[in-house]
């Protein structure tokens, strides 16, 4: 494998990693959100 090739290869897989992690964190994100919306004065105050 020569150099370019190795460093096209480990750009994707790094482009790759990063996008996928992020695509995981938000995921999450939602889901807590989802899960335990935040509370706000308006739905304080009404209970």
């Amino acid at each position: 494998m020569d150099n370019l090739t190795f460093g096209l290869t480990m750009l994707l897989v790094g482009m790759g990693g990063t996008l996928l992690t992020l695509f995981i964190v938000t995921v999450c994100i939602r889901t807590l959100t989802t899960a335990f919306p935040p509370v706000t004065e308006e739905t304080d105050s009404k209970e």
